[in-house]
């Protein structure tokens, strides 16, 4: 007998009690983020109307825009806070799930995210298990997106918060580093940190061919938030924004810069 993996309770209790909802609004850093993940999935995203299931898709952050841009979206969450929002959206669906057993029939999608669930999985063989039940409901031809965190931006995050200097946080960011896991000692829940080589290996050991991987946020994402904590003023419009967006842009070509984003996202096609 075998028992379906469990999403663990501290997960569940962290998004129940923080606003993700606005996260990638409230500040320059959020919506740096989600400007440029909407930008790089719509140029790989078939046309409207097609079907999209977003799996870990949270209160419907991205869905809102896809679904306001054509797409059919199905929203797949653990958390029920996030089911109940994405839910209430127009356009969306939504239900209770985990990204390791998805009720979908197989070949039932154009397009399947992945943009929350595999860095809330500790174990690679959890994480395989999300990418290839991604591979198993999207159609033969279909769209593939996965984001993972990147190994490094614990460090960046803590050098542009000044948080590096105390030696508690040196331990947490040195074991990061060395093993990927963070333990949620600080202002997130259990996560599991991927370099970008990391995450090319897992999605083409789950049977994606030749994916290809992005810096969403940029090396300029750290200058903005360093700026946003001492200045306390959102960079929205400024030129600090302007030139970090710039940046991601322009670093995009170049695989040695994609882990200094702040998330990775592979893009593929089955």
């Amino acid at each position: 007998m075998t028992t379906d993996p469990a999403v663990r309770p501290e997960i569940i209790d962290f998004y129940t009690r923080s606003d993700e909802a606005t996260r990638l609004h409230a500040t320059a850093t959020g919506t740096l983020e989600l400007v440029r993940t909407r930008e790089l999935l719509r140029r790989h995203l078939p046309p409207a109307p097609a079907r999209v299931l977003d799996v870990g898709g949270g209160p419907g952050t991205h869905a809102h825009w896809l679904a306001s841009d054509g797409y059919t979206v199905h929203v797949v969450d653990p958390v029920p806070k996030h089911v109940s929002q994405a839910g209430a959206l127009d356009g969306v669906t939504s239900e209770l799930g985990d990204a390791r057993r998805l009720t979908a029939a197989a070949g039932t999608y154009d397009v399947v995210l992945l943009l929350g669930p595999l860095y809330h999985l500790h174990d690679k063989g959890d994480r395989l298990s999300a990418l290839t039940e991604a591979a198993r409901v999207v159609r033969p031809g279909g769209f593939v997106a996965a984001a993972a965190i990147s190994r490094y931006s614990p460090l960046l995050d803590y050098i542009a918060t000044t948080g590096i200097t105390e030696p508690a946080v040196q331990d947490g960011v040195r074991d990061t580093l060395n093993q990927g896991r963070y333990a949620g000692q600080r202002g997130f829940t259990v996560a599991y940190f991927q370099t970008s080589d990391e995450l090319r290996e897992e999605v083409t050991e789950a049977g994606f061919a030749d994916p290809t991987l992005y810096g969403v946020e940029g090396p300029g994402w750290v200058a903005v938030k360093a700026i946003e904590k001492y200045a306390d003023t959102n960079l929205l419009g400024r030129p600090m924004y302007d030139a970090a967006l710039a940046a991601a842009r322009l670093a995009e070509p170049h695989d040695a810069l994609i882990d200094a984003s702040a998330h990775i996202l592979a893009m593929t096609h089955t």
